[in-house]
Formats: structure tokens, sequence, C-alpha cells
């Protein structure tokens, strides 16, 4: 049977040496085995900042800014309140 493992989410960089350096301590006093999931972005990936730049500048959009697209004002719907 396997032992339940604790996941802990850090941020750190890889350096020229393609070691792994973290911008923090890990919060856990060793020594300890660990396992390492190393989550990047490949280059080829749009970042969500020019996602959103794109989008906002594309021209398929356009239509959006008509007066007629304009449909809901502030007194529509209801507040939404999610403290339950």
């Amino acid at each position: 049977m396997d032992t339940p493992l604790t996941a802990i989410e850090l941020h750190g960089t890889v350096n020229e040496f393609h070691q792994l350096e973290l911008d923090t301590m890990i919060p856990i006093s060793g020594p300890k085995r660990v396992r390492i999931i190393v989550l990047f972005p490949s280059d080829n990936d749009v970042m969500e900042e020019e996602w959103n730049h794109s989008a906002v500048h594309n021209s398929a959009f356009d239509y959006l800014k008509e007066p007629e697209e304009d449909i809901y004002s502030i007194s529509d719907g209801k507040p939404f309140d999610d403290k339950e």
C-alpha cells in the first residue's frame, strides 16, 4: 500500500545549470525523500496576459462596441454573494 503524500506549491527558477532554485525555504524538516513535479509553460504557450490582450484587440469582437449590443444596465440582475 502506498503512503499518503502531502502536496505543497512552491515557486522557483531553473538556472543555466538546469538546477532548480526555489524562491522560499521548503517548510519541512529533513533529511527526507520527496517527489518533485515541475510545471512550466511550453515555449509556444500563450500567456494569459497575451491572450487577454489579443481578445480585447481582436476585430472579430468589434460588433460588441455597437450601441444595440449594450443590452444590460447596472440595474439588471441581482448581486452575487458567495458567502455561504
